[in-house]
């Protein structure tokens, strides 16, 4: 009979998701998980409305009338055994530079995948699909006039 490793080498594992080993027992990381960072830290951003591309969005939109929510709506990451890259499609608030906004988005992405997940995040590339625009502002209610409440006989 022939003893097989339960704790495979490093590098030596079939998964997509990483496998990192360090004494015993392994740790693997989803996309998922690295992809839930990355929309955390882009939606922090000021400037960014929304992640996503349109049909995300109203699919995202039905989900919060439910009270779920999705972190990783627009949001694709490819995990590799100690690398991540990244790819956040996004709606910008109008007025915000973009070039700038995406700057940030970009730099809070980086930290938070780094630090929190502790993969090396090796490029993350910004989409800016859309702006958003608020409506006008809408016009206060009318101070209504003082209730005049009959005494009671």
């Amino acid at each position: 009979m022939e003893y097989q490793n339960p704790h495979p080498a490093p590098g030596a594992h079939a998964d997509p998701a990483v496998a990192l080993t360090a004494g015993t027992g392994r740790t693997v990381i989803s996309e998922t998980a690295v992809a839930k960072v990355a929309g955390i830290a882009a939606r922090a951003v000021p400037g960014v409305y929304s992640l996503g591309t349109g049909p995300s969005r109203a699919l995202g939109a039905i989900r919060d009338a439910v009270g779920s929510s999705d972190h990783a709506a627009g949001v694709h990451a490819e995990v590799g055994e100690t690398q991540v890259a990244v790819d956040i499609n996004l709606v910008a608030v109008y007025g915000t530079p973009l070039h700038s906004l995406a700057n940030q988005v970009r730099a809070a992405v980086y930290a938070a995948v780094e630090e929190l997940v502790g993969l090396q995040v090796i490029e993350v590339n910004v989409e800016i699909n859309d702006v958003y625009v608020a409506g006008p502002a809408k016009p206060g209610l009318p101070m209504e006039a003082p209730v005049q409440r009959e005494a009671l006989q």
